[in-house]
């Protein structure tokens, strides 16, 4: 037998964004992350992906920072290791689409700020709603990667990823990821899903999943071995249940073979003993939830993501039925099929959860209908693999002529109202402020009045020369 090609697997480590996003609600601070910067800037990581996705709301909302404050902090201790970043398209990261000036300028700003990769997807896979991300981060010298959303259905064939990944490499993407938001991809399916992805394109491939259904290390096996050349994993800590394999649980699979990473154990050992008493801490405190940790095999049937199910709980608690849940996940594929089957990663989970919520409560499908679902089925977040369902469409926006072209050709460019706007005009402190204020206003409202209020408590005279808004 011919002797294999040495071909070293990169890793990129989540732990400092979708690691604790996953498993404990986005709660890490940064004060927690930077004292194990240092030993984590040591290993030769391909990346850390420690920004972007929930971290930016949930760093303005529940903990009081700011993120770019966060992203430079990071920076200057990462100093060998390229950052990364999750980027949610046309919506950046909040929930609706922007203007493609306000885009552009976030994209600038987070290069500008420390970030070395860009990973760039859409709900829909609609590639129209990544094109300006992606040019705004070759222009800004960036590396812009475009995740797929790995869903299941009779529209998702390898003739389509295959057709999808060379229009990825046509676009001008660096590289290719798959994002298994849910944990849908078995093992024997990422081997064909790798190939039909290397047979479209030439660029790079990086693997990402989630071990909700269980068999996420055995996909990461199948997906090397097939030719997957970088994937994502956490600190055993911080690993497993809604959360990635563990880092040192693949470097130990792949040692002594073709792919071995030639990360060092002993320092990795280090670094997890730095997480661990901060996961004892989180179970102790109920921050991280025992549901979250299991393997949840419902993923696979119902197609929901870790992150979607525990919305949906806290849904039907609140409205006092719990008893409706099975019927809530039987209904979601339904909705899904309604809505020109989506993949359901953020903001199309919510959508589409919700109305399944709203379809099982109210006894009558689709008598209410959501903002959110309405504007999902006038165009107004792209175009979907299958067409939406007439019927579900006339009933919730009746005759009004659904969009066919890119959303964002719609919207106005935004960013000069957003710094003219007076919250900006009075609270900003740096050129970034008008960016958290047009992706959360009454969020970021809040921060900068809670910023201002910190600054006059330390000393009235240095207060007095930092209340002065930036200009922006």
């Amino acid at each position: 037998m011919a002797e294999q090609v040495k071909k070293p697997l990169k890793i990129t480590e989540t732990v400092l964004r979708d690691a604790h996003q996953s498993l404990i609600a986005t709660r890490m601070t940064t004060e927690q992350m930077l004292p194990i910067i240092d030993k984590m800037d040591k290993v030769g990581y391909h990346s850390v992906e420690c920004w972007g996705g929930a971290t930016f709301d949930a760093s303005l909302r529940f903990l009081k920072e700011d993120p770019w404050e966060r992203l430079r902090k990071l920076k200057d201790g990462f100093k060998n290791t390229k950052l990364q970043m999750l980027f949610r398209g046309q919506n950046i990261l909040g929930y609706n689409h922007y203007s493609d000036d306000v885009v552009e300028y976030f994209v600038q700003k987070s290069i500008a700020n420390g970030i070395d990769i860009i990973r760039i997807f859409d709900c829909f896979n609609d590639l129209r709603n990544l094109k300006t991300a992606v040019s705004a981060a070759k222009k800004e010298k960036g590396h812009a990667q475009i995740a797929l959303s790995y869903t299941l259905g009779d529209a998702y064939t390898l003739d389509y990823w295959k057709e999808t990944a060379k229009k990825i490499e046509d676009m001008g993407a660096d590289s290719i990821c798959i994002k298994d938001m849910a944990g849908l991809l078995v093992p024997y399916k990422a081997t064909e899903l790798v190939q039909a992805l290397k047979d479209g394109s030439s660029l790079p491939i990086q693997m990402h999943t989630h071990y909700t259904s269980g068999v996420a290390s055995m996909t990461y096996l199948k997906a090397v071995e097939a030719g997957a050349d970088v994937i994502d994993t956490a600190m055993s800590p911080f690993s497993m249940g809604t959360s990635q394999p563990a880092t040192e649980v693949m470097v130990e699979t792949f040692k002594g073979t073709c792919y071995d990473t030639g990360l060092d154990q002993n320092l990795l050992a280090e670094i997890a003993n730095y997480f661990q008493p901060m996961r004892e801490e989180a179970l102790k405190s109920g921050l991280m939830n025992t549901k979250v940790l299991g393997v949840n095999i419902k993923t696979l049937l119902y197609q929901v993501p870790g992150g979607m199910l525990s919305n949906l709980v806290s849904q039907l608690k609140e409205a006092g039925a719990e008893d409706k849940y099975q019927a809530v996940l039987e209904e979601i594929p339904r909705v899904r099929k309604d809505y020109g089957e989506p993949p359901l990663v953020t903001p199309s989970s919510q959508i589409v959860g919700t109305q399944a919520v709203l379809n099982v409560l109210q006894g009558e499908r689709y008598k209410m209908i959501t903002k959110e679902s309405k504007k999902v089925l006038a165009g107004e977040f792209g175009q979907t693999v299958k067409p939406f369902n007439k019927e579900v469409q006339k009933k919730a926006i009746g005759d009004t002529k659904p969009i066919t072209c890119r959303p964002a050709d719609n919207i106005k460019p935004q960013l000069e109202n957003f710094k003219k706007d007076p919250v900006v005009q009075q609270y900003a402190k740096q050129e970034e402020d008008v960016l958290s204020y047009a992706l959360f206003p009454a969020v970021a409202t809040e921060f900068f009045k809670y910023r201002e209020a910190q600054t006059t408590k330390v000393d009235p005279k240095v207060a007095d020369t930092q209340n002065k808004a930036y200009p922006v």
